[in-house]
């Protein structure tokens, strides 16, 4: 097992960082290499539901564990380059929300890439993955005025 954090201040409310946070089909916009986002099981504010994302043809299905709108998510996710497992908290800070992000991946191979992920803020990166969410969200936030 290997953890990485991961953080950022977004301009914007914690209820409108969460809402796009768990918006399934704005994820392709900010998630490296995801093609698409679905499969929703459940509702995405209940533990125990699951969702599909995919990267190409390689499917990481996904279940969220806990779950507090809008100040926390935890999922397990996986595929056969990474799993492990997401806890994102959201919190108020100032006129935004700070979101602090933990995942602690599963195996070898996923600890190995999850290092490559961890380096860096490249577009695929995890630092590179919130800070496009960031810009997305504070984007969005201007557009609403």
């Amino acid at each position: 097992m290997a953890t990485f954090r991961v953080s950022t201040l977004v301009a914007a409310p914690p209820e409108h960082v969460f809402a796009t946070w768990t918006d399934l089909d704005r994820y392709p916009e900010w998630i490296g290499g995801v093609t698409r986002a679905g499969d929703l099981v459940g509702s995405i504010d209940e533990p125990g539901s699951r969702y599909t994302l995919w990267f190409g043809r390689m499917a990481s299905p996904t279940e969220i564990l806990e779950v507090e709108r809008p100040w926390h998510i935890r999922t397990r996710f996986g595929n056969a380059i990474l799993k492990g497992e997401s806890d994102v908290m959201f919190t108020a800070e100032g006129h935004g929300t700070r979101i602090n992000q933990v995942f602690v991946t599963r195996g070898f191979i996923a600890g190995i890439f999850g290092r490559l992920f961890a380096m860096g803020s490249y577009r695929g990166s995890f630092r590179g993955e919130l800070e496009t969410f960031r810009k997305l969200v504070e984007r969005d936030a201007l557009g609403r005025g």
